[in-house]
């Protein structure tokens, strides 16, 4: 009895699959409980086509998307300047230009005071940090919120850790060194630098190593060896500065237009959502796996000089930090609860790490 019951059952098994193979792909969606349409969405960026990390994470997203939908929803990258320029991402996708876009949401601070809270805070949250305040400390959903208005939906995908405080032409002594230095530095790294006496400059990473090679700059922050070696920023200057005080966890967002995607079928949504944080998790690890070596080479191949901020400099920038965050967040009610939200997780997270990230790393040495 047993064995008629698995053959028939079987049998049952078999003539659905033949009935499916012979429906369309429409067909067979519908009887799957999913859609079958099929897609083509354009994600526009605010990097250069295939540069490292940045461009590439943006490339293997559309891909990873591509791949996971099984062509359902197709991807397509465009690079900066190829559909938009860098720093009109966050508009195009807003109005619909294209469903996608990958960059950084300190970018937009004049759209949305609080907007640089959710990708690098001076002083703030590392990468690790960063990840457990979006995804577990209540930062994505009050970033979601920020966004609701410009018919966007945020997601995580993408951070470099701790990053340089930048290249400089002149050795940099002490903070008397700043007073006028023109430096390419965004979101509130670049106000808290205007705050000692420099003069900070937007300009897109693709323009980076022109305008400081020209002297159109005297100094740029911009990643970590493992891109600024890929920008030949070492041609330009000579003199790389550490620690990363402006971007100790920069988050690169995916930004998605509201109605695209709340028009895709739950699979797809959740299949979207999962890449995002495959990418975020990849991008990091990338990062962490090639800065070391390019710093190496920097130093060993080309004659770069690896400088740490003089004491006077730090100190200065940490006390002019406090200051413009206090006063952004003064400025706007959704920048008050996001710093508010990421000092409460910051402080959580610097007890818990007093005995197990730092007391590994001193017991390591």
């Amino acid at each position: 009895m047993m064995k008629r019951r698995e053959l028939l059952r079987g049998a049952g098994l078999a003539a659905v699959a033949t009935g499916l193979a012979a429906c369309t792909p429409r067909e067979q969606g519908a009887a799957a409980g999913v859609s079958a349409e099929r897609l083509q969405w354009k994600m526009v960026t605010s990097w250069p086509t295939n540069f490292p990390g940045l461009g590439t994470g943006a490339a293997k997203l559309a891909e990873m998307i591509t791949t996971a939908t099984g062509g359902r929803l197709t991807v397509k990258v465009y690079g900066a300047g190829e559909l938009v320029p860098a720093f009109e991402v966050f508009d195009a996708v807003s109005r619909g230009t294209a469903e996608m876009g990958h960059s950084a949401a300190y970018y937009w601070k004049g759209k949305a005071a609080a907007a640089p809270f959710f990708c690098a805070v001076p002083f703030g949250l590392n990468a690790q940090e960063m990840n457990g305040w979006l995804y577990s400390g209540g930062g994505l959903e009050l970033w979601r919120e920020l966004y609701a208005p410009f018919g966007l939906v945020p997601f995580p995908a993408g951070n470099t850790g701790v990053q340089m405080a930048g290249w400089f032409r002149k050795p940099l002594e002490s903070l008397a060194d700043l007073k006028g230095l023109k430096m390419r530095i965004p979101g509130l790294g670049g106000e808290v630098m205007a705050r000692v006496g420099a003069a900070p400059v937007n300009v897109p990473g693709g323009e980076i190593f022109s305008a400081l090679q020209s002297g159109a700059i005297d100094a740029a922050e911009w990643v970590g060896p493992y891109n600024d070696l890929a920008f030949g920023l070492h041609r330009a200057a000579k003199n790389c500065y550490y620690p990363g005080w402006q971007e100790p966890g920069p988050t690169l967002e995916c930004m998605i237009n509201r109605a695209a995607f709340e028009a895709l079928p739950a699979d797809l949504k959740a299949i979207v959502e999962a890449c995002c944080r495959a990418l975020n998790d990849a991008m990091l690890a990338e990062y962490t796996a090639r800065n070391q070596q390019a710093l190496d080479a920097l130093v060993r191949e080309h004659g770069v000089q690896l400088r740490q901020l003089p004491d006077d400099v730090m100190l200065a920038l940490r006390k002019a930090s406090d200051k413009v965050l206090e006063e952004v967040a003064a400025s706007d009610p959704m920048a008050r609860r996001a710093l508010d939200s990421m000092r409460a997780f910051q402080a959580q997270a610097k007890a818990w790490h007093a005995v197990s990230e730092e007391a590994y790393y001193a017991t390591r040495g």
